[in-house]
């Protein structure tokens, strides 16, 4: 940065990505943190609040105190620092282990202001970044005492793989669906819950079933709210009842059809419950049209993933869920599941599914064939 370029930059005020000292102190950390916590931005020492020009001495003994004050950040802060003139620029880069402290203390760039951050706050950027995911904390609506009946346990057992002459709390800790507090997680709650609803208000799933191509008209509206994986066969099987289904004479024997492949749609369906943001009020909506079926998702896809990298790689929003649904042959392993559904389409000679992407949903289209969609609805 030039002197012209600094003035210009000065004049411009303080804002999002800039701020103004006057002098070395520790408030530096403050700003740092703030600046970490957001998109980055820069500090220039030796500029008053006004925009008046003011400078320091000593620029090596300095720039050494500001290392060490963006060092003492937790997780240290990476800083890059040059003087122009009697101005120094701290520049903090984005940053990717958020979020930061310093001095016990989270801020963050608002504005022209740093604040410091709320317990909320901070709880929503350990969730923003994947460092805290909401399966694997303990859910308040569930008795453990209570939760473990004979009834309940007998099924999830045998389908989790569980030895039965295992004791059912040192199993459930060994799979971390219960805390070293002996309070059960929500994945194990998901997973165990005769009624999904009472452990989270929007974990059910609605099937809506619709007259032509569009929402104008309704034909049956359906919300199954299962355990976890019972949610996902009951689900799977409605779909099947709604889409054309060929009847194939093989050898005497009479073998049904779908019109699109039973496995690839489980997949999307599993998937779409277990890599959702439960967070959110919002609910999975599966909608058959008379030329396609769709399955909505909220929360859009996880930090750390683009749409590229659907097929390829993934990142898990609700990694102890996801585990456990593989462990009961729910899901495919983690990454495949994308690659898995096209395989299965492309051996069914149906069309290619479409996925698509936005900050807060993702869907999944299974284009119906015409020839035989024609005949529905």
């Amino acid at each position: 940065m030039t002197r012209e370029e600094l003035r210009d930059a000065i004049l411009g005020g303080e804002g999002p990505s800039l701020a103004f000292e006057r002098s070395f102190s520790k408030s530096l950390g403050r700003e740092l943190c703030a600046f970490a916590n957001a998109s980055g931005g820069s500090l220039f020492v030796g500029v008053s609040d006004d925009g008046a020009v003011v400078g320091v001495s000593h620029h090596t003994r300095l720039k050494s105190r500001i290392r060490d004050i963006a060092r003492s950040a937790d997780p240290p802060i990476r800083v890059e620092i040059d003087a122009i003139g009697e101005v120094l620029r701290v520049d903090v880069p984005a940053q990717h282990d958020k979020p930061y402290s310093f001095g016990g203390r989270f801020f963050r760039r608002v504005g022209a202001n740093s604040h410091r951050m709320s317990v909320t706050e901070i709880e929503e950027m350990f969730y923003e970044v994947g460092r805290l995911h909401f399966d694997s904390t303990p859910c308040p609506n569930i008795e453990l005492e209570k939760d473990l009946n004979d009834a309940t346990w007998d099924g999830f057992s045998r389908r989790a793989k569980i030895p039965r002459a295992m004791d059912r709390r040192a199993a459930l800790r060994n799979l971390g669906l219960v805390n070293a507090d002996q309070r059960m997680t929500h994945a194990g709650a998901w997973l165990k819950a005769r009624d999904i609803r009472t452990v989270t208000t929007s974990a059910h799933v609605s099937c809506k079933l619709f007259l032509g191509r569009t929402k104008f008209r309704i034909l049956e509206r359906r919300d199954f709210h299962r355990h976890m994986a019972g949610l996902v066969d009951d689900v799977t099987f409605w779909i099947l009842t709604k889409i054309n289904v060929e009847f194939i004479i093989k050898h005497v024997r009479r073998e049904e059809r779908p019109e699109l492949p039973e496995d690839a749609l489980r997949e999307a369906v599993a998937n779409a419950v277990a890599h959702r943001d439960y967070r959110s009020p919002a609910n999975v909506q599966v909608y058959v049209f008379k030329d396609r079926v769709e399955i909505v998702s909220p929360g859009g896809l996880p930090v750390g993933m683009t749409k590229a990298d659907l097929g390829t790689k993934s990142v898990p929003r609700n990694p102890l869920l996801f585990d456990m649904l593989y462990r009961m042959d729910v899901v495919e392993r983690i990454g495949s599941g994308v690659r898995r559904m096209f395989d299965l389409c492309r051996h069914h000679g149906t069309p290619l599914p479409r996925i698509d992407v936005s900050e807060h949903w993702v869907t999944v289209t299974f284009p119906r064939p015409p020839q035989v969609g024609a005949a529905h609805n």
